[in-house]
């Protein structure tokens, strides 16, 4: 794929994602869908009250639309021929990896959204209905795949590769789960999410075309200079958040195009930033309940977890985490790119 194409498909979703905000915005203004912000977050969260929810439309519609438009223009151009099997199984993965992208957001965001809104509290969908969902669409997800060809059962370590089998597929359901919920806890502060998202996607954009994958490339990059268009709007203060419509967007994509190319560990690596984050939460919430057991009362590690919130009680500023993390995500993404050089 050419890289002037490329580099086009990301300038647009940019363009779009920011342009739309002018129009996104005022309108969750008006019908009054804002984020109604937790008791227990750092105090001075409280200024963001009622600032608007649902602003991953913004990327969504910017990625989804450039995507679509320089497919077709590569694909007008002579850059592929859509009648060769291996080109329409390629074109057929795109296809699903974008759509498992945007009904897990539907299903698992929106819906998580629209309850926020309407209720006016921080909790939507019960976690036992957010477990049924993400089960049905990863499954899914795992099985048209598997009718596309990909019947392969072991997991690249880059050093040495595991066969699990018919354990590979509940093995790949739970690395999934984590994945996508992963990304959804990194969005916590102004601009965070979306900063380390243009980052591990430029990395999978580099990736996915060293695997041979240029549509999933294409898609990565999109859904990169999307982000930033966001973040015109996102980076603090915030005018808006992008809600688990988009956090669960974003961690569907990045989680499905990583699966999809089956860069297990690679996937770690380039989202290490979303791993330790959402790891962070799993020692704080082990650690509490081991203290309480023992002493009586719940201890911490970290003053708030995600481990985010605990660079925001040590003072930091949301601009310095943000700075930070994504250098931190852009050196293991460099790391996971140069592995495959």
């Amino acid at each position: 794929m050419p890289i002037w194409l490329t580099l086009c498909a990301a300038v647009t979703a940019a363009v779009i994602a920011a342009l739309f905000g002018f129009i996104l915005i005022p309108f969750l203004r008006r019908i009054h869908f804002g984020q109604t912000i937790l008791e227990e977050g750092p105090a001075w969260h409280k200024s963001k009250q009622g600032t608007p929810i649902m602003g991953g439309f913004l990327f969504i519609i910017g990625s989804l639309a450039a995507t679509a438009l320089g497919y077709t223009v590569w694909r007008l151009t002579g850059g592929t021929d859509i009648t060769s099997h291996e080109s329409s199984t390629h074109a057929l993965r795109l296809l699903t990896v974008m759509l498992f992208s945007l009904f897990y957001s539907g299903a698992c965001g929106f819906t998580d959204d629209f309850i926020k809104a309407v209720k006016k509290r921080n909790e939507g969908l019960n976690p036992k209905q957010k477990i049924l969902f993400q089960v049905v669409f990863c499954a899914a997800f795992l099985a048209i795949m598997y009718a596309l060809g990909d019947h392969e059962t072991t997991i690249d370590l880059m050093f040495c590769k595991l066969n699990f089998g018919p354990f590979y597929y509940p093995v790949m359901l739970l690395f999934m789960i984590y994945m996508i919920n992963a990304v959804n806890l990194t969005d916590g502060i102004d601009g965070l999410c979306g900063s380390v998202t243009v980052v591990s996607m430029l990395c999978m954009t580099v990736l996915c075309a060293s695997f041979g994958e240029l549509e999933l490339s294409l898609y990565a990059i999109t859904i990169a200079g999307a982000c930033i268009g966001f973040l015109v709007w996102n980076l603090h203060p915030a005018k808006c958040f992008m809600g688990d419509t988009g956090s669960m967007y974003l961690g569907g994509a990045f989680t499905a195009l990583g699966v999809a190319c089956r860069m297990h560990l690679l996937l770690v690596l380039v989202g290490i930033v979303y791993v330790l984050d959402a790891l962070s939460v799993v020692i704080q919430t082990l650690y509490f309940k081991y203290t309480r057991r023992k002493y009586g009362e719940g201890r911490r590690i970290f003053k708030m977890s995600p481990i985010h919130h605990h660079f925001e009680l040590c003072k930091w500023s949301e601009y310095k985490i943000v700075m930070v993390f994504s250098l931190f995500g852009l050196a293991f993404g460099v790391l996971a790119v140069l592995t495959q050089i």
